[in-house]
């Protein structure tokens, strides 16, 4: 789940967090410059279940969802264009204006 603050069309902040096996998993919160908030949580949904199918421990897998769904809302349209060395850097701690 996405924990989305927005303070202005341009401007949220952004976290998330997930429930696995009984657990709450929760990421880091940063603030987002968005261009484009659709997909957002697609974004995290695919980040998210990709760690999982990666076999990554579900911390990482809260982690990698998130900065791939903070990187998504950098991207105009509901597409990302975010590598998985991008999303990996962010989730470590880069910031969404890396490699760009």
């Amino acid at each position: 789940m996405i924990l989305r603050e927005v303070h202005s069309a341009n401007r949220h902040t952004w976290g998330a967090v997930a429930w696995v096996e009984g657990k709450t998993f929760v990421s880091p919160t940063c603030e987002l410059d968005v261009l484009d908030r659709v997909g957002g949580w697609d974004g995290y949904a695919a980040g998210f279940f990709y760690g999982l199918l990666a076999g990554e421990s579900p911390q990482e897998a809260v982690s990698l969802g998130w900065a791939h769904g903070a990187l998504f809302t950098t991207f105009l349209r509901d597409t990302t264009m975010a590598s998985l060395d991008e999303v990996r850097a962010f989730a470590k701690g880069g910031s969404a204006r890396i490699q760009r």
